[in-house]
C-alpha cells in the first residue's frame, strides 16, 4: 500500500492549478520550451483506448498503463456486437481506415422450449415508427400475437425513462421483472424475450437487474428506432481486428503502453488537490492528468491497496457494486454442423446463466474454409461454471447448446479452448447507480471512464465505454486548458411521436410535482 502527500522526495512547482516534477524531461513542443503535459491512463479497453487515441492526437504525452491481463481486457473476453446506433465506433473505424466488420446479420433468440424469435436485418425493410417495426417484422416462433401486444404498455416506461438522475433513481430501485409485472407483461413474453435478452444484454437474470439499465438497454439498442437491432460482429478477434491496428497508429503517434503495470497507489499534493504520480509498484508514472478507465472489479483492489483513494466517499462507495463472472469456450468439432444462424442468445430458467453462441465458419476469417465447424458459446454469471474442470465444462455446454442445434450431440469435440474470466463484467444491479460514479471527481486531475460511469449520453455497452473515454479526454482538454474537444456523436434523436409522448410526461410530472403532498408518498 503507498499513498504519498507532498513528501520531501518529491519537490515540485505549482503552475495553472496543476502539479509537475521540479526536473523536466527534454521533451518540447513545436521546439519551444514548453514540456508537454502527462496524461496516464489506467486501463485499455473501449474507455481508454479512446482517451488515448484523443489526447495523442492533441500532443499530450500519454502513458497507457495495463494490469496484465492483456491490452483491451475485459472488451475483448467474449464476442459482442456492434449494433446500428454506435455511431462513435464506426467513425473510429472509418478513421483508422480498416474493415473489421462482417455485414449486417440476421439474429436468432432461444429460449428454454426452443427457437423463440428470428431478428431480420430491419434496415432492410419499410420504416415504420417506433416500436411497431420491431413489432411487426421481428419473426415469432412461439409467441402468440396477444401475448406480444402486453409488450405495449411497457412503452409508458419507455417514456417516462428519459436517462435523467431523476428517472434513474426512480427505476433503479426495483428489478427488471417487478418492472415487466407492473406493466402488465405476460409470463411467456417475460420468458420467451424479456428474460434472455436480458441476461445476455446485462448479463445477469432478470430479478437480478436494475429496471432503469433494462429501459436504457432495451430502448437504445431496440425500441428507439426500427433499425437499432441490427448488428455486425467482428471478423476476428477483437483485438486482432481492432485495438491492435488502432494501438499502433498511437504508437507512431508517440503514445507509450506499458504492461503489466497493476497500480498501488497515488501520490497526492495537497495544495493544488493534484495527484502528481501514479504509483505500479516500485515505479511511478508523473502525471498532470489521470483517466481511471478499469472495470469495476481492477478498481475495488485498486481502491483497497490506495491510501489516497480511500480518504474520498465516491471511491468508497465504489466498494458496494459488483461485478459478472464469465466463461467463453471455443468448440472445434470433427463434421460440419448446420448452424442456422451466425449469431444467437439463449438463456434456461431453470439455469442462473444467459449464453451467446456463434458459428466462427460465418462470423471470423480464418475458418470461413474449415471443413468443420467450429463454434463459440460464451456464459455470463456462470460463477456456477467457473470452479468446474475442463472436461465437465464440455460435457456440460455440448448438453446445453444440443438443446439449439441439431445433431451436435451427434458430433465429436476435437479441441476446446475455455477462457475463465471472474469478475469481470459490470452488474446492474437493483439499487447500484447511487454508487456509480461520474466522470469527474474530487480530485481536480483524476477523470473516469468506462461503461458503468455515469454519462447522459445515453449509449450503452461498448459505444457508452468509448465515448465515455472520449468524455473524459474532453474533460482534461478543459482542465489542461489545452487541445481540442473531440466531437462525440450524440444518440440519434427520439422519433416526433416518443418526443412528443416525452414532452407531455415531463409537463404532467411538473404539474404533480407542484400538488399538495407530492413528495410525501414513496416514488
Amino acid at each position: 500500500m503507498l499513498g504519498c502527500c507532498s513528501l520531501p522526495c518529491l519537490s515540485h512547482r505549482y503552475r495553472n492549478n496543476f502539479c509537475c516534477k521540479a526536473q523536466t524531461s527534454q521533451n518540447y513542443v513545436n521546439g519551444d520550451h514548453k514540456k508537454k503535459k502527462k496524461v496516464v491512463i489506467v486501463g485499455s479497453g473501449w474507455a481508454g483506448l479512446g482517451a488515448a487515441h484523443h489526447l495523442t492526437n492533441q500532443g499530450f504525452d500519454v502513458t497507457v498503463l495495463d494490469g496484465g491481463n492483456g491490452f483491451g481486457n475485459p472488451d475483448d473476453i467474449s464476442i459482442q456486437g456492434f449494433w446500428y446506433p454506435y455511431r462513435n465506433i464506426f467513425n473510429l473505424v472509418n478513421e483508422l481506415g480498416i474493415n473489421p466488420f462482417t455485414n449486417w446479420t440476421k439474429s436468432a433468440l432461444y429460449s428454454e422450449e426452443g427457437l423463440e424469435v428470428e431478428f431480420p436485418i430491419f434496415q432492410d425493410l419499410p420504416q415504420l415508427p417506433s416500436p411497431f417495426g420491431t413489432l411487426l417484422y421481428t419473426q415469432f416462433f412461439r409467441l402468440p400475437l396477444v401475448d406480444r401486444l402486453t409488450s405495449l404498455p411497457l412503452i409508458a416506461a419507455v417514456v417516462n425513462f428519459d436517462n435523467t438522475d431523476t428517472a434513474w433513481k426512480k427505476y433503479d430501485s426495483i428489478t427488471a421483472r417487478e418492472l415487466f409485472k407492473q406493466f402488465g407483461s405476460s409470463e411467456r413474453l417475460y420468458r420467451g424475450v424479456f428474460g434472455p435478452l436480458l441476461q445476455v444484454g446485462l448479463f445477469s437474470p432478470a430479478e437480478q437487474c436494475s429496471a432503469a439499465a433494462s429501459l436504457g438497454l432495451i430502448y437504445y439498442s431496440i425500441l428507439a428506432h426500427q433499425k437499432d437491432f441490427d448488428v455486425v460482429w467482428c471478423r476476428g478477434t477483437l483485438r486482432e481486428k481492432i485495438l491492435e491496428p488502432w494501438m499502433d497508429s498511437m504508437k507512431t503517434k508517440g503514445c507509450e503502453f506499458l504492461d503489466r503495470r497493476m497500480v498501488t497507489g497515488f501520490c497526492f499534493d495537497e495544495e493544488t488537490g493534484c495527484i502528481s504520480e501514479v504509483v505500479c509498484g516500485g515505479e511511478t508514472y508523473e502525471s498532470d492528468a489521470v483517466i481511471m478507465a478499469v472495470g469495476i472489479s481492477t478498481l475495488q483492489e485498486i481502491i483497497r491497496n490506495s491510501a489516497v483513494l480511500c480518504t474520498r466517499e465516491e471511491f468508497l462507495k465504489v466498494l458496494n457494486l459488483a461485478s459478472i463472472d464469465v466463461l467463453t469456450i471455443k468448440l472445434r468439432l470433427d463434421r460440419k454442423v448446420n448452424v442456422p444462424h451466425a449469431s444467437n442468445a439463449c438463456s434456461g430458467y431453470d439455469d442462473s446463466f444467459g449464453c451467446t453462441f456463434f458459428d466462427l465458419n460465418q462470423i471470423h476469417d480464418e475458418h470461413k474454409d474449415d471443413t468443420v465447424t467450429v463454434l463459440q458459446a460464451d456464459f455470463y454469471h456462470a460463477n456456477e461454471l467457473l470452479p468446474l474442470k475442463d472436461e465437465q465444462i464440455v460435457v456440460k455446454v455440448v448438453a446445453y447448446l444440443s438443446k439449439y442445434i441439431k445433431d451436435l450431440d451427434s458430433a465429436t469435440v476435437m479441441d476446446t479452448k475455455i477462457g475463465r474470466f471472474p469478475n469481470s463484467f459490470t452488474h446492474f444491479f437493483p439499487g447500484s447507480y447511487k454508487y456509480m460514479m461520474r466522470g469527474s471527481t474530487s480530485f481536480v486531475n483524476v477523470f473516469m471512464a468506462g461503461d458503468w460511469i455515469v454519462t447522459r449520453h445515453g449509449s450503452w455497452s461498448q459505444e457508452k465505454s468509448y465515448v465515455t473515454g472520449l468524455e473524459a479526454g474532453n474533460r482534461v482538454i478543459d482542465f489542461l486548458e489545452e487541445g481540442s474537444f473531440a466531437k462525440i456523436i450524440p444518440v440519434e434523436e427520439d422519433e416526433p411521436h416518443i418526443e412528443a409522448l416525452r414532452s407531455l410526461n415531463r409537463n404532467l410530472n411538473e404539474l404533480r410535482s407542484q400538488l399538495p403532498l407530492s413528495s410525501y408518498f414513496l416514488q
